[in-house]
């Protein structure tokens, strides 16, 4: 019975944007005590600017998987996807609110808003009255802070090698390049002809995986370089840094591109 009400409360359709999960009132902050120790609240004490996801239960359908994004500025952006449903998809962005508690983070106006509790690398999805699921359904509530790696992200990377040979652009072409953005979880660079962009994840022991990546549609004289290297970042599974060098993998087996980093900024 508690399943079901809450899969209801999820599935609701959050004013054909997102469930409606929490009270509308601003002012009812999540029941959780406020802090005696302003100083070391989730917003002053943790890490919490990032990327969070999950698959939340829904009442009629496989799950609402959830993709949450916060900046440092403030502002968030909410995707929701609920599984099996051809119009199941939604979005949403706007500026978020913290609690008097600094603990949870408010998202969306009136009926619209969520409300989740920030911990260490987690968000809690928290009820109407502000609290916590607990018992034997916790688990299925929360979403998952992806994981970050300065020594990949936030930097320039230059194909120097593509299935063990170096690379030599055409003439006039650039060579390709990769730039990982920590904030938003966003990779962008040049195919060695047109811009690509797209999404990518990182997970434990230097694995990486890259979503559906799109890109400008300009035709080069010569596209047998760039040709390579989309198909090859479509095979990636795993990485390694070592000296400034940037090796990309799949299953750890032979290497598939190499990178340096460029001490220039990008384009």
């Amino acid at each position: 019975m508690e399943l079901q009400r809450l899969s209801l409360l999820l599935a609701l359709p959050l004013a054909l944007l997102l469930p409606a999960c929490v009270t509308a009132d601003p002012e009812a902050a999540s029941a959780q005590p406020p802090n005696p120790d302003p100083a070391h609240n989730s917003r002053l004490s943790l890490d919490w600017d990032g990327t969070y996801r999950g698959v939340l239960p829904c009442a009629d359908c496989p799950g609402i998987e959830t993709v949450i994004t916060l900046t440092a500025d403030g502002t968030y952006l909410r995707t929701v996807r609920y599984l099996d449903r051809e119009d199941g998809y939604r979005r949403d962005q706007g500026e978020f609110e913290w609690n008097d508690a600094g603990s949870a983070v408010i998202l969306g106006d009136g009926e619209d808003s969520q409300r989740y509790q920030v911990g260490e690398n987690r968000l809690f999805f928290l009820d109407r009255q502000g609290h916590r699921i607990e018992g034997a359904l916790a688990e299925n509530y929360v979403l998952v802070k992806d994981l970050t790696d300065p020594r990949l992200e936030d930097r320039e990377w230059v194909l120097t090698e593509l299935m063990g040979e170096p690379v030599s652009p055409a003439e006039g072409q650039p060579a390709p390049s990769l730039h990982f953005d920590s904030s938003t979880g966003r990779v962008s660079g040049s195919d060695g002809c047109n811009r690509l962009m797209g999404s990518y994840r990182l997970f434990e022991r230097e694995r990486i995986e890259f979503g559906q990546l799109a890109g400008t549609l300009m035709a080069c004289p010569d596209m047998t370089l760039p040709d390579r290297f989309l198909e090859v970042l479509d095979r990636v599974g795993d990485y390694a840094i070592n000296d400034g060098e940037l090796s990309l993998f799949k299953g750890r087996m032979a290497i598939l591109a190499r990178f340096r980093e460029s001490t220039s900024a990008s384009e």
